[in-house]
């Protein structure tokens, strides 16, 4: 499949589009004040063990103490049958060799293991175990067989550590996985020295900036070009894949035009778009995302489409379009978590089947580890995405002030009755002369017309004047009374 990846560099940020057929398909930011965790590994502190929980908060250097579960220690998950409380496994005050496996998320911190690996091009080198696996991307056994031979050849007798091959690694020759594995040894000798040098809380594995990891995780066959806008990245970049990919070093481009790389491609428009939450379909109809701290949920709906033959025959094309829209839309967003999806009810199994069968095809080309159920009894796709980052909202946006997040404000009119009640209330506390509203423009215009009589109504129930003053900086849910 024909690829492009676009990289744009600011000093502050960057930003990685993955094209297909000239449609945004993976949106990637990374802030240098917000730079990812994951991956990363540190010598940490044992803060505080709870044994209710059956976990421990670990010091890592961050603001918020690290998160460590039971079911994440490396011994454990190697004996599971002889596995032992967190209680007795570690202790405050110890010092424990932890790896990030997913970044703070809201008012969570990040979450560790004590189990590491640590990513190559072709490989993953896991220090600790003694196996050799092989990606379930590479599905035919011939080749599953030939690459872990080849490895085992490539290794040297004395060699520990076990490694997963990785789906880039399909076709790769001996000099390749060698050349891999070497990268991840002397990558594991530099850390373990590192950890003995160092006191806890310290960092002493740090994964690659995103414009490296894009030539080490996603360039393949598939990619034709890798565009860069700057100069000094571009540079970096061909220095790495000399040494790592030199299958790269021809599709790295300095871009040097003069319109911005995102506006020539329409991205930026696309990033706007990927903030909505409606997307409207080709045929008509749109999908409603609604994203919470507790799951994702999409709404399908027909809106304009109304088809040519019957309705089940416009309910089932909408739904089929639906399915290939929402997997591109949950990459795209970086969604994760648990998802539901509504499609619209449909009344042969026969079209649920195509409907799921061409959901779970569109979702293989994900990246990431995604979990798809059938429809369920109320006619709902439910799913799971791995969630290991912010998504591209919670990256980009935050809680509106006005609203605090609920998407919706209070009427003028609710107000107005609100600002009512607290005006009887406050008059039976205290024996003001005199009450004055400040209030938006909207809420003093409804009282001076559709409210006014309420208004002097009031005034005569508590036997005290009520005065209004506009604060133009004031939004619609605002007031203050003021008891003059």
């Amino acid at each position: 499949m024909n690829e492009e990846i676009l990289i744009n560099v600011t000093p502050q940020e960057t930003r990685v589009a993955v094209m297909q057929q000239g449609i945004v398909q993976e949106l990637h930011i990374e802030r240098g004040s917000q730079r990812g965790l994951v991956s990363n590994v540190y010598v940490g502190k044992v803060k505080r063990v709870l044994p209710g929980m059956q976990s421990a908060f670990i010091d890592i250097g961050l603001e918020r103490s690290a998160f460590l579960h039971v079911a994440d220690i490396w011994e454990n998950r190697l004996n599971p049958e002889l596995a032992k409380p967190i209680e007795k496994v570690l202790f405050e005050g110890q010092s424990v060799l932890v790896q990030v496996i997913k970044d703070p998320i809201g008012t969570k911190g990040a979450r560790l293991s004590t189990q590491l690996s640590f990513a190559g091009r072709l490989l993953v080198y896991l220090p600790q175990e003694a196996h050799i696996g092989v990606s379930q991307r590479i599905e035919d056994e011939v080749e599953r067989d030939a690459l872990r031979s080849k490895l085992q050849q490539a290794l040297p007798a004395e060699h520990k550590g076990g490694y997963i091959i990785r789906t880039m690694a399909e076709g790769a020759t001996d000099s390749e996985l060698r050349t891999d594995s070497v990268y991840l040894d002397k990558l594991w000798l530099n850390l373990q020295q590192r950890s003995q040098q160092l006191p806890a809380p310290s960092l002493l594995y740090k994964e690659l900036d995103l414009s490296l990891r894009v030539l080490r995780d996603y360039v393949h066959e598939g990619v034709s070009r890798i565009l860069v806008d700057s100069r000094d990245t571009h540079v970096r970049m061909k220095t790495f894949a000399t040494d790592y990919i030199p299958s790269a070093v021809t599709k790295l481009d300095h871009y040097i035009g003069a319109r911005p790389l995102f506006d020539l491609f329409g991205i930026e428009e696309e990033i706007e778009h990927a903030l909505s939450k409606r997307v409207n379909l080709k045929s008509g109809g749109y999908l409603i995302i609604d994203q919470t701290e507790a799951l994702t949920t999409i709404d399908v709906n027909t809106g304009g489409f109304v088809g040519a033959r019957n309705f089940d025959d416009t309910v089932f094309k909408t739904n089929l379009e639906a399915a290939q829209t929402i997997a591109r839309q949950l990459r795209l967003r970086n969604l994760g978590g648990i998802i539901i999806c509504d499609f619209i009810d449909m009344e042969t199994a026969e079209h649920r089947d195509a409907v799921l069968e061409e959901f779970k095809r569109t979702l293989a080309h994900d990246r990431t580890r995604v979990n798809v159920h059938g429809f369920s009894a109320l006619g709902l796709v439910e799913m799971t995405r791995k969630r290991t980052r912010e998504s591209l909202a919670h990256i980009l946006c935050e809680p509106c002030p006005t609203c605090q997040g609920r998407g919706q404000v209070k009427t003028a009119q609710s107000v107005c009755y609100q600002i009512v009640r607290d005006i009887v209330r406050e008059d039976r506390q205290f024996n003001a002369r005199e009450f004055r509203i400040l209030a938006s423009q909207q809420v003093v215009d409804l009282f001076l017309d559709e409210e006014s009589t309420g208004l002097a109504q009031l005034s005569d129930f508590i036997g005290k004047p009520v005065s209004l003053q506009v604060e133009t900086l004031y939004a619609q849910e605002q007031y203050d009374v003021i008891l003059m």
